[in-house]
């Protein structure tokens, strides 16, 4: 028995929800042929023009959907449903006063609360959510939940909270706009591919404004491509449109030539306010990248959107303008969205420093990274606290680039430690133990097993666990407080009279170096062109030396090796290598990889790379706090006002321990690394060892939540696109910086005998990560590792020799130096965090 028009129609319906656009077209056809009844006939033709609509077809989509509304006759439920069809159509043309009037109207119309109902709010809600209207956008989907709840409709409810999670993102809400879009993931997926394709598309614009977007700009390509396959040219234009937004930081030559393909696209599909939105991202694009446009572009487009209702990409392009025209401020709104109050004070500082108000550069710069530090509360995770860092990249080079010019020590110490501090201010709260995270790990070590030799990340079953165990990370992960900033002043009354600040400064364009002594301080310029070439090439010419030992071949490439290592010994030490007995370093990203224990000027002399003085400062405080029995005999300039709810502070201290107990693990396919931890063992009264089959990832964290410095000798895998995902090998799997943050009490000194972990990625601006920060993220006080390859048996006697000091009470830095005096080892093994 044939099939009747209205089942076709229904028929039809599920298959359009689904993006299976050829199979609803036959479906709508064939019950437009079987029926003579003029309701469900526009019900079919407004279904219809759905489909035309999303394959490309708008106007004949808008044509269509009015004259089945002008119809005579129509019941009331089925006006409702055109109207609201309509006005669908008219949000993803870009026409938001119409959107909403249409989509009100049938909203208004409803009686009950249907799915049609809640269908007409999700619509609503996305026109409220494009104009940034999240009070009265998130109403409505909170009333459209509440309807797909009562009705069972899972593919709907999951759909919802997706958009929940749209409209958290808008409103600065990272960490849930990620848990509500990766939970409801799997069941939008399981409609249709296309819908899997919509939903990553929005999971991309989270990742993009978290500062991942290398993740984000593979997703959006990825998408544009699938959406393109299915000639859905409205979608692959948005997804474009989107990767520009992402591109503009750090590309913005590029991001001009994605969004003007976008606005073309948009253009052809005759949707002038999507082409608006495209031609912002261009000219802001041009401005980044420093070329000349020509002012009536962007009043022109300006005037564009805010006659489309886009008034926050009106705001932002007329922000853009002003570093062109030098014209007149717009008003950005206290609760605007974060990322554009963040955008209005950089262009403040930008122009004051334009106009040479160096003083009111700083003011602006200052209040954009207290903002950002108020943003960054919200959220615990150190790969996002350290990745949103994005937005703060031109406020921190406008920043030091005044304090530069101010030529005061103490103004650019001040803006070095705020570029250090970024991600070190907000005060994480440990996530509790989560079977389910653990278990995901543990899949994600024997996924990474078994595709060994291959690109591992680009396996969708990878993918998959990554993105829920960073989503797992993000949502648990919680701030408790923030750590204190401290001025030079306060910074000179701590430090002992053999102890010296070296704060490296890059501004973009220069380098400098601020030297503080108990007593003196002041600037050093130092040559970045020569720094520059002789960090050109050094990273291989490390990894040959240290294969490549006796030999012909082993002389030519030592002597290269000591050459430039000379010279970028003269260029950033030479004017201070007398000032101290032991130095505190901190270094910004474009140094990252000097091997600082391997310069003439250090070698034997103790030093600690510090993720910044204040951190420094603050951890050297609260140890002497704890070891000293009498606080009050101290003297009062030299104590540090303790960090508000540190991490730190809320550990059980080492000392109640009856005796120190050393860890030692050795990883499997490492020649020598059982002997190196036995050896190194012999060192200490307390030890356990880990080899063989015993070296196993449960085994290691429980081993290290017991002691007061772990040594673990395995190979190491540095992962540039997500570092927390680097790891150590143990024999069933990878340890991953993510597994270190379930230790609930991590030892006080780490040492990682292993290649590349010493490695930090630069994320933006100042911003470096690594599994050296990971530890010291979760609450260990230094980390001892090298940033390259270092030879076996170097690292065996060299970390032996370190042993001793250690176990006799020698501070990390100082027992490091000893040990490269004695044994007269020059290796890149140094100190990061607090080695003194």
């Amino acid at each position: 028995m044939p099939l009747s028009a209205a089942e076709l129609h229904r028929r039809g319906v599920e298959a359009a929800n689904a993006r299976r656009f050829a199979q609803a077209r036959r479906a709508l056809a064939a019950a437009s042929a079987r029926t003579d009844d003029d309701d469900l006939r526009a019900r079919i033709d407004g279904t219809i023009a759905y489909v035309l609509a999303q394959t490309g077809r708008p106007a004949d989509a808008e044509r269509l959907s009015r004259e089945a509304l002008a119809r005579p006759g129509l019941s009331t439920d089925t006006s409702a449903v055109l109207a609201g069809q309509l006005g669908t159509l008219l949000l993803h043309s870009g026409r938001l006063d119409d959107a909403e009037t249409m989509l009100s109207r049938a909203i208004d119309t409803v009686s009950s609360e249907s799915a049609e109902l809640a269908n007409l709010l999700m619509n609503r809600s996305v026109v409220r959510m494009q104009r940034h209207q999240l009070t009265d956008c998130i109403a409505d989907l909170e009333r459209a939940v509440g309807i797909y709840e009562s009705g069972g409709d899972e593919g709907s409810l999951a759909e919802a909270r997706h958009n929940l999670g749209y409209a958290a993102l808008l409103g600065g809400d990272l960490v849930t706009a990620l848990t509500l879009m990766t939970r409801s993931r799997p069941v939008i997926a399981a409609t249709s591919d296309l819908a899997a394709a919509i939903s990553d598309s929005d999971r991309a614009e989270v990742l993009r404004d978290a500062g991942l977007t290398t993740e984000a700009e593979a997703l959006l390509a990825e998408v544009a491509v699938r959406f393109g396959a299915q000639r859905m040219r409205q979608a692959r234009a948005e997804a474009e449109f989107h990767l520009a937004r992402s591109q503009i930081r750090h590309d913005p030559q590029l991001a001009e030539v994605t969004a003007r393909t976008a606005a073309r696209r948009f253009a052809a599909l005759g949707n002038t306010a999507w082409a608006s939105r495209a031609e912002a991202v261009r000219l802001e694009a041009r401005v980044r990248a420093g070329r000349r446009t020509d002012p009536a572009d962007f009043a022109r487009t300006a005037s564009a959107l805010h006659a489309d209702g886009f008034e926050t990409e009106a705001t932002a392009l007329t922000l853009a303008a002003r570093l062109v025209d030098g014209g007149r401020m717009p008003r950005v709104a206290d609760d605007a969205a974060t990322p554009l109050r963040l955008r209005a004070l950089e262009v403040r500082a930008v122009r004051a420093s334009m106009a040479g108000r160096d003083a009111q550069t700083r003011r602006d710069a200052a209040a954009g990274l207290d903002l950002l530090t108020n943003w960054q509360r919200s959220f615990g995770a150190l790969d996002l606290q350290a990745s949103v860092a994005m937005h703060s990249t031109e406020l921190v080079f406008a920043g030091l680039r005044a304090a530069v010019r101010s030529g005061d020590p103490a103004v650019l110490f001040e803006w070095s430690e705020r570029a250090r501090h970024l991600s070190q201010q907000v005060a994480p709260v440990r996530p509790p133990r989560d079977p389910e995270f653990s278990a995901d790990l543990a899949e994600l070590r024997m996924l990474r097993a078994d595709l060994a030799g291959s690109d591992w990340t680009a396996d969708p079953r990878v993918r998959r666990l990554r993105d829920r165990v960073r989503e797992r990370q993000w949502s648990s992960t919680t701030a408790s407080g923030t750590h204190d900033r401290l001025e030079l002043a306060q910074a000179q009354a701590l430090l002992g009279e053999d102890t010296a600040i070296l704060a490296y400064v890059y501004t973009g364009v220069e380098l400098q170096c601020v030297a503080v002594t108990a007593s003196a301080s002041w600037i050093v310029p130092l040559d970045w062109p020569r720094v520059q070439a002789a960090l050109d090439g050094l990273r291989a010419d490390l990894d040959v030396a240290a294969l490549t030992r006796g030999g012909p071949m082993a002389v030519a490439v030592e002597r290269s090796l000591t050459d430039r290592l000379q010279r970028l010994d003269d260029a950033l030490l030479a004017p201070m290598r007398a000032i101290a007995r032991r130095f505190a370093i901190t270094a910004p990203g474009v140094l990252a990889g000097i091997p600082w224990a391997m310069l003439p000027s250090l070698h034997g002399v103790p030093f600690t790379l510090a993720t910044s003085v204040s951190r420094w400062l603050e951890e050297r405080g609260a140890r002497e706090s704890r070891l000293d029995p009498a606080p009050e005999r101290r003297d009062d300039h030299r104590r540090l006002p303790s960090a508000r709810a540190s991490a730190a502070d809320a550990r059980p201290a080492q000392q109640r321990r009856s005796a120190p107990l050393a860890g030692f693990a050795a990883g499997p396919r490492v020649p020598r690394a059982e002997d190196e931890v036995r050896t190194a063992a012999e060192a200490w009264a307390t030890a356990e060892v880990l080899t063989g089959d015993r070296a196993r990832v449960s085994a290691l964290t429980e081993l290290a939540a017991r002691s007061d410095v772990l040594h673990i000798a395995a190979h190491g895998r540095h992962a540039s696109d997500n570092p927390l995902f680097s790891g150590l090998e143990l024999v069933d799997g990878t340890l991953f910086g993510y597994d270190v943050d379930l230790i609930p009490q991590p030892p006080a000194t780490v040492v990682l005998s292993a290649c590349e972990l010493g490695r930090s990625s630069v994320r933006w601006g100042e911003e470096a990560l690594g599994m050296t920060r990971v530890w010291l993220h979760a609450g260990t006080r230094c980390v001892i590792a090298a940033p390259v390859v270092v030879a076996d048996s170097v690292a065996g006697e060299l970390l032996a020799a370190l042993h001793i000091g250690l176990a006799t009470g020698a501070e990390p830095a100082d027992a490091l130096a000893s040990a490269s005096r004695s044994t007269g080892l020059s290796a890149p093994f140094q100190c990061h965090g607090s080695g003194f």
